[in-house]
């Protein structure tokens, strides 16, 4: 952790894991101007400080830093106790956001790699979310959001690998809003289609990629609206809709 534990100066603190992506970037960016002051995790110590010091000149708000290991999952429980501590045990929410689209087609016959996504993209985020759960509903108050994918939505062979991690990743989600909701906490499911990414650039066609500041608008609008799951862009949920209405005897027929 990085500087003195410190209260906050606003609405309290927003913990935001896996904080060098540029849709972490952007959210935190919206959630340092609705007020609130953030404590920044990811793996390099030297990246996030870069991260954090450009926050802290465009909003003002109070930013501290923390190294975290998605894979590291014995290490969540100590690594939550001491963000908690940190930050005065003002933190009023939480967003994961880390994930590794992997390799799809190297993932096909090289299960190393097609476990290291599973496990990033489901058995890392479930853990920290636990942590948080468990947190939050002591509380009974906060906000959890995690980010999912369209790609969870239904399994397809461009993708399927990721695509199951992540859909594990919402039923995951789901029942983790079920458990809290009587408790106070909201639990925020994210579904993006293509975003306009360093990661996707040149891949993914262009009218139906978004920019990570629209994402992350959408991600805080919909924390005020209490709102369960979003896709973002908005007209993912009707493309979903639409694949996943297709019989299996004709999706499995298609190149997807």
């Amino acid at each position: 952790m990085t500087r003195r534990p410190q209260e906050p100066t606003s609405a309290g603190y927003v913990l935001v894991i896996g904080a060098t992506s540029q849709i972490a970037r952007a959210v935190s960016l919206e959630f340092a101007a609705a007020g609130y002051d953030l404590l920044l995790a990811g793996r390099s110590s030297d990246e996030l400080e870069r991260v954090a010091a450009d926050i802290r000149i465009r909003s003002g708000s109070t930013v501290q830093t923390a190294r975290f290991e998605a894979l590291d999952t014995d290490s969540h429980a100590e690594f939550v106790a001491q963000a908690l501590d940190h930050c005065g045990n003002a933190i009023v929410g939480a967003i994961v956001v880390f994930g590794l689209l992997g390799d799809s087609q190297r993932a096909r016959g090289d299960f190393s790699h097609a476990e290291e996504i599973i496990r990033v993209n489901y058995l890392g985020a479930a853990s920290m979310l636990t942590q948080l759960a468990n947190h939050f509903e002591k509380e009974g108050r906060g906000f959890i959001v995690g980010i999912s994918s369209v790609a969870g939505d239904r399994g397809r062979a461009s993708n399927y690998i990721y695509g199951s991690a992540k859909g594990a990743l919402s039923l995951f989600l789901q029942g983790l809003r079920n458990r809290l909701y009587s408790r106070g906490v909201h639990v925020l499911t994210v579904k993006p289609g293509f975003i306009d990414t360093r990661m996707t650039f040149g891949s993914v066609p262009t009218r139906l990629a978004a920019d990570p500041q629209v994402v992350a608008k959408a991600i805080v609008r919909a924390l005020k609206k209490r709102k369960d799951v979003i896709y973002v862009p908005w007209f993912w949920r009707y493309i979903m809709w639409a694949i996943r209405l297709l019989p299996e005897f004709v999706f499995k027929r298609t190149d997807l």
